[in-house]
């Protein structure tokens, strides 16, 4: 390429240039689309994993209100409990466990 005039050379790098920052801006685009497909897929098993478990919402005079994990009525991010956990709290008769009326949760925990 040095044996070419000084005009095709510089000709001949910006086309390069061109070329080489078409496939950075497309190499970028790849990068975020797949970074966007991770961090739906994170959301998406952390809301399977919030699912396959149970809340319970403490209330007044030992009172609680069994709920989904992914219940948005009581939107509490911690305490998740396990169906073995739930159990003990229904068999505690120093408990009152309600059962939520919007998640129901009930169906869940039969085997």
């Amino acid at each position: 390429m040095s044996d070419l005039p000084p005009e095709e050379r510089l000709a001949k790098l910006r086309a390069l240039e061109e070329w080489l920052d078409w496939q950075l801006n497309n190499t970028r685009a790849k990068i975020r689309t797949l970074e966007a497909e991770q961090d739906r897929a994170r959301v998406q098993e952390r809301r399977a994993w919030a699912e396959a478990r149970w809340k319970l919402e403490p209330t007044r005079d030992r009172r609680s209100v069994l709920h989904r994990g992914g219940c948005g009525i009581w939107p509490g991010e911690h305490g998740y409990l396990e169906r073995h956990e739930v159990a003990e709290a229904l068999a505690d008769d120093t408990l009152v466990v309600e059962m939520c009326g919007v998640c129901n949760p009930e169906p869940g925990l039969r085997e």
